[in-house]
């Protein structure tokens, strides 16, 4: 089976997950299908194959040569929940033409506002119908695993070590590497294949922080309100005006970082602002942190105390430092690039991933490719070619001496 056609079932799985929910997956939708993969891989050949009480899906692919380092390859199955995930009618087009494509609900695909779409010119494109989004973020990641594994297991003169896969809830909320089992999984090294552009390597990524502002008024009727109203809902605006207008997500690229407003709730009496903060360079990181206290130190002190309060979190840190000791693993992914004949670059990650956390724990996991573009929206698309080559580029991963 190539790795689209494995794409295109996995979609239909609703695995959208909920930073609201306090289980582990956090919908159900995730471990109905990390019970489908479960079953999948052992009806393939892979052992030790279990889904644990988390929703975490493990198996193995045995060593057919000895001496060689156990690897682990990770993809996470859940979606992003901001955009509907069903009904999911994808169309494949084939020998697209770089041009604008126009979706099944009219909205268009246009290479001049997502230009990397272009980099399909002649390829088959999947698209989704505009309703939704695609869901390769990051289900081709499990796809191309799963089809790189099955051509193994095909071949097998190919000789590689023991291969160990791995499948991960929660990831688009943060968790995703939370409850990984590091002892069990037993890799040495491991690589996430949650990216975008072929022949990318990852292995550096934001640090991570959630900054939730909470804003207390006080409600008077409007008629009485002189000198005692505090509304909640313009303290919360003025907090945000008090932020740089170009350090937002729209406005910064490469290693700039940002604040990003992910929602606002409020009234009167009571109002509520998210932050995602987000910095590759930890100085500058820590001084986003400070800035997002002294602004709410600085409203309260205006407009009384306990009028506002900002509770700021970490969620996860810039890998670099921890993989650059162990660069061989950066080597043996841009070997494995060139054997499939595509030259390999580094970027660095406007995101995170469960390769940061789990390389925190001590399992080094720089994040590869899965070929997917325009994640988290409705206009996300991925070449058919480009996951066939993905599954390739793994398969020469694990076999490299």
């Amino acid at each position: 089976m190539r790795a689209y056609e494995r794409l295109l079932k996995y979609i239909q799985f609703d695995t959208a997950s909920d930073e609201r929910s306090e289980t582990c997956p956090s919908t159900p939708g995730q471990l109905v299908l990390a019970k489908a993969l479960a079953d999948e891989m052992t009806a393939m050949g892979l052992t030790d194959v279990r889904v644990d009480g988390n929703g975490y899906v493990y198996g193995a692919l045995p060593a057919n040569c000895e001496g060689r380092p156990v690897i682990g390859l990770i993809s996470h199955m859940d979606t992003v929940d901001c955009v509907p995930v069903l009904p999911m009618r994808p169309s494949l087009i084939e020998n697209y033409d770089g041009g604008p494509v126009t979706l099944a609900n009219g909205d268009v695909l246009d290479p001049a506002k997502f230009p990397e779409v272009a980099n399909a010119k002649g390829k088959t494109l999947i698209v989704t119908d505009g309703n939704t989004l695609l869901g390769a973020d990051d289900k081709a990641g499990i796809a191309e695993i799963l089809t790189a594994m099955e051509a193994l297991i095909a071949h097998p003169e190919r000789k590689h070590g023991r291969v160990m896969v791995g499948f991960t809830p929660d990831e688009e909320i943060g968790r995703g590497a939370d409850r990984f089992d590091i002892p069990g999984f037993g890799a040495d090294l491991a690589y996430t294949v949650d990216g975008g552009r072929v022949g990318s390597i990852e292995y550096e990524n934001f640090n991570a922080a959630t900054a939730v502002v909470t804003v207390h008024g006080v409600s008077v009727h409007p008629g009485d309100a002189k000198g005692r109203m505090v509304n909640a809902s313009l303290v919360a605006m003025e907090f945000n005006a008090l932020l740089p207008p170009v350090e937002r997500p729209e406005h910064t690229e490469g290693y700039e970082g940002f604040y990003h407003l992910i929602d606002m709730q409020g009234d009167v009496e009571t109002a509520k602002l998210t932050y995602i903060i987000r910095d590759h360079d930890r100085a500058r990181f820590e001084a986003r942190k400070a800035e997002i206290a002294r602004i709410a130190a600085f409203l309260d002190a205006r407009y009384g105390a306990g009028t506002v309060e900002a509770d700021v979190r970490d969620s996860y840190a810039n890998m670099r430092k921890l993989i650059e000791p162990h660069i061989h693993i950066i080597r043996r992914a841009e070997a494995a690039y060139r054997a499939v004949g595509v030259e390999p670059f580094a970027e660095p990650i406007r995101g995170g991933t469960d390769g940061a956390t789990l390389s925190y724990k001590g399992l080094p996991c720089p994040n590869l490719a899965t070929g997917g573009m325009n994640f988290h929206g409705r206009f996300e698309c991925i070449a058919v070619e480009d996951m066939d080559t993905m599954a390739d580029m793994l398969a020469a991963l694990v076999c490299a001496e």
